[in-house]
């Protein structure tokens, strides 16, 4: 007989499903057209709908990591950088994009320190660890492309944040103990996330989030990535708290098929989809998207 074993539930579909039972009431009586601007890091974007720190794109006749720098600026949305070589990250910088960019939690230190060299010198807005790829599938340190990584401590965490010029970040926070451990080290601001559901079972974003938002009190950006794909996916998570949302794989295909313009479009029409969301529901900027606005399950989430 084959393997019968029940497999745990995948986590990507355990955050879709929790998308959908969200609902948005509508509140038309003095509504305005709305601005969907926001500021990050002391600049201010069009919109805040940000790329996720994807990693090795294949573009139109081209690198997709570039493309996908050059046509969020042209949207002006933020870019996120992932794993890169360091000449791939200059040639993603010399695009004049802003950039977060995000590390992996490396052992060898050197590693880690040559890329946050590397992003103050090329102007980045902020720089990260992608703290969700420490372990593998059997629970033992990873290894991505053949570089070790390593679980990170607190204390670890701690010394980056001090020797870093810019912002640090830690993308993978999934839990509110983990953003109090955040505000503990001085961590610049968090990404909730599962990574793609890179551990099964794992709690959906934006069932997490108000409870992270509530942890944080306002101290420090918060952002959330995780399947986001339409507008009103991420007027949801701004409801519930986030300043920003990094949209990843509704990306790719048109960056492979479009370049630039696939990527400039995508985030263009996200941004759109939100801005009808803001206006039918009476929320003039982001800052006034009203939590009270969404239900789940026939009750109000706030």
């Amino acid at each position: 007989m084959g393997n019968l074993r029940r497999k745990p539930e995948d986590s990507n579909i355990l955050t879709e499903r929790y998308f959908e039972k969200i609902l948005v009431e509508t509140r038309y009586l003095d509504a305005v057209i709305p601005d969907t601007s926001v500021e990050l890091f002391g600049k201010t974007f069009a919109t805040p709908v940000m790329t996720a720190a994807l990693s090795h794109i294949p573009g139109k006749d081209g690198d997709g990591m570039v493309q996908m720098a050059q046509g969020a600026a042209e949207a002006g949305a933020l870019t996120w950088v992932g794993m890169t070589t360091l000449e791939q990250y200059g040639e993603i910088a010399q695009t004049g994009a802003p950039l977060v960019r995000i590390i992996k939690p490396y052992k060898d230190e050197r590693e880690i320190f040559s890329r946050i060299e590397q992003a103050e010198e090329e102007g980045a807005v902020a720089v990260g660890m992608d703290i969700d790829h420490s372990f593998n599938k059997r629970g033992q340190p990873d290894s991505v492309l053949g570089m070790p990584m390593s679980p990170k401590t607190t204390k670890d965490i701690a010394s980056y944040c001090k020797r870093a010029k810019l912002p640090f970040l830690l993308k993978g926070v999934l839990s509110a103990q983990d953003a109090q451990k955040c505000l503990d080290t001085g961590v610049g601001g968090i990404l909730v996330s599962h990574h793609h559901g890179i551990m099964a079972s794992a709690v959906p974003a934006l069932l997490v989030l108000p409870e992270i938002v509530k942890t944080v009190q306002g101290k420090i950006p918060i952002f959330v990535d995780g399947s986001f794909e339409n507008g009103m996916d991420v007027f949801k998570a701004l409801a519930l708290g986030a300043d920003a949302v990094c949209v990843g794989r509704a990306l790719m295909p048109p960056i492979q098929q479009q370049g630039a313009e696939g990527c400039r479009q995508t985030i263009q029409d996200i941004t759109d989809e939100l801005a009808a969301a803001m206006a039918r529901t009476g929320s003039r900027d982001i800052k006034h998207i009203d939590p009270s606005l969404l239900w789940i399950d026939g009750k109000r989430l706030h």
